[in-house]
C-alpha cells in the first residue's frame, strides 16, 4: 500500500509562501504592463520590427494587436492565461508572464493577422526581445522611484 504524504505545518507554511509570492509577483508583472500599456505595446511592436522578427505592413496595427493582448491578459483567468503559456514554459527557468504571454501571442495570433508578412527567428529570440521591452523602464521613473 503506498504511503499517503501529509506535509508538516512547516512545509505546508513553507510552500504556501513560495505560491503566494509566485502569485504575486504575477500579479505585479501584469499590472505594470497594464498600468504602462502603451509605453509597453509601442516599445515591443517596434523592436520586433526593428529586429526584424516581425515582417508587418502596418506597425500601428501591430501595436494595437500587442495593446488589446495586454488588456485581454488583464482580465483573463488564471486558466486562460496558462492554457495560452502552456506550450512556452520551458523558454525561460523563471520566466516573466507578460513577456511570455506576448511571445506566445506574437507567435501563435499575431502571424495569421492580414497585416503581417511573416514572424521570424527563434521562440527563445521573440520571447529575449520582448523580456527586454516590458522590463525596460524609463530614466526618470528610475529616478523617481529611488
Amino acid at each position: 500500500m503506498a504511503k499517503v504524504f501529509r506535509p508538516s505545518t512547516r512545509e505546508s507554511s513553507i510552500l504556501s509562501r513560495i505560491e503566494s509570492s509566485k502569485e504575486h509577483e504575477r500579479r505585479k508583472a501584469i499590472n505594470d504592463a497594464n498600468n504602462r500599456i502603451e509605453e509597453v505595446s509601442n516599445r515591443v511592436a517596434m523592436k520586433l520590427v526593428e529586429n526584424q522578427l516581425v515582417e508587418t505592413t502596418n506597425k500601428n496595427g501591430l501595436e494595437a494587436q500587442i495593446r488589446n493582448a495586454i488588456d485581454f491578459m488583464m482580465h483573463a483567468d488564471d486558466f486562460d492565461m496558462d492554457y495560452k503559456i502552456a506550450p512556452f514554459r520551458n523558454l525561460a527557468p523563471n520566466p516573466n508572464i507578460v513577456a511570455l504571454y506576448l511571445t506566445a501571442f506574437v507567435i501563435e495570433t499575431v502571424i495569421n493577422h492580414k497585416d503581417t508578412i511573416d514572424v521570424y527567428g527563434s521562440d527563445e529570440e521573440i520571447y529575449a526581445c520582448i523580456l527586454q521591452q516590458v522590463l525596460h523602464r524609463p530614466a526618470a521613473e528610475d529616478e523617481e522611484s529611488a
